[in-house]
């Protein structure tokens, strides 16, 4: 099926296919005009799919460039990103070409980052290896790195070329990263979707164990969302994109505290952070008990570990409050959360002092 992201001139499709991986050549060849590409990936992903792909565009006439960089969370970072500028600038990457991000997130975000600043900005493909990935962060072109003062501080909006979602691919995915994907499906039903997120309580096992009817249910409906929400507010100048960091705030700083690394995954934090968000709403008396209780009963159910200390994590609230206040969307001293009045009714809070925070996050220690 194709999802079309409507950008005017940025728009573009988001394919979903089993065995996309391997029959992506006629896709991608009108984008390259001078018949060559050039694959970033990560040491795991190379191991895994990098093989097979690059052969079946070698089938079809198409000569591939491989870039490979350590896998993990630690390689969104400066010296990862001059690197990999400079073997595309070596290779001749011109500002007419793409370039192919084949991997998760960390590959999606970093590659679409040296793309944006490579010659000024030249394309670029997402190949989606994670469930994370493909129902999130290779829509909406969102491109950053890490430093050491947070996470996703320098970076870009530059869209993609065009999105290649084979969910055949996740058989290959540990079960944990499997997880950690599903928290983003989750979100878009807790968003504006209740009728979805009451699909997710009847069909997480099925999700989880890899059937294929689920999986791809849940990242075609995930994908329509995103492409949706991107459409009407590309670079989050409005409240509609920011819906989209729910459970981020506090995920962003609980991954600070692990250092961005293993210790907490990604989709993990955002878990943690969503179950957060609607205690404090629940708590503030913006939303019923009953759908926190519900919320946080589900990802439950759904294998996440929901308190910091499971992670080893004892950050002070006091230690977490000044993790947030590197959040990129702080202004003026204030942050806004995303809250919610019930399921499917999120909305963007400005008016919660980060004092509040602090002390609701006490009593929850």
């Amino acid at each position: 099926m194709i999802v079309d992201v409507a950008l005017g001139s940025r728009s573009y499709p988001i394919h979903i296919a089993p065995e996309l991986l391997t029959s992506a050549a006629p896709l991608l060849g009108p984008l390259a005009p001078r018949g060559r590409l050039a694959v970033v990936t990560d040491t795991r992903v190379a191991a895994l799919h990098l093989p097979a792909f690059a052969q079946s565009l070698a089938a079809a006439g198409l000569a591939v460039d491989e870039i490979v960089v350590p896998a993990g969370e630690a390689s969104k970072d400066w010296a990862t990103l001059a690197q990999v500028s400079e073997r595309l600038l070596s290779l001749g990457v011109e500002r007419g070409d793409v370039v192919v991000a084949l991997g998760g997130g960390v590959i999606g975000d970093l590659v679409g980052f040296a793309a944006a600043i490579l010659r000024r900005g030249c394309g670029f493909v997402q190949v989606p290896t994670t469930l994370l990935a493909q129902v999130d962060s290779s829509v909406g072109g969102k491109t950053a790195i890490n430093t050491a003062s947070g996470k996703n501080l320098v970076g870009a909006f530059h869209q993609p070329r065009l999105v290649l979602v084979d969910p055949r691919v996740l058989a290959t995915l540990p079960e944990r990263e499997l997880r950690a994907g599903y928290a983003e499906v989750v979100k878009y039903g807790l968003i504006d979707d209740a009728d979805f997120f009451d699909w997710c309580e009847a069909n997480a096992a099925a999700v989880l164990a890899g059937d294929p009817a689920a999986l791809t249910r849940a990242i075609a409906t995930s994908c329509r969302a995103k492409a949706r929400v991107v459409a009407a507010d590309e670079r989050e100048t409005g409240d509609i994109r920011a819906l989209l960091n729910l459970g981020h705030t506090f995920g962003h700083a609980y991954e600070a505290e692990a250092g961005y690394s293993d210790t907490l995954l990604h989709g993990e934090a955002v878990a943690l952070g969503m179950a957060l968000a609607f205690d404090v709403s629940a708590a503030r008396g913006l939303c019923p008990a009953e759908d926190a209780a519900r919320v946080r009963a589900h990802l439950l159910a759904a294998g996440f570990r929901l308190s910091p200390a499971e992670f080893g994590i004892a950050a002070s609230p006091a230690t977490l409050i000044h993790h947030m206040r590197q959040d990129k969307k702080m202004q003026a001293g204030t942050l806004p959360f995303i809250l919610a009045r019930g399921i499917g009714k999120a909305f963007v809070a400005r008016d919660v002092p980060l004092a509040a925070i602090e002390a609701f996050l006490g009593t929850v220690r």
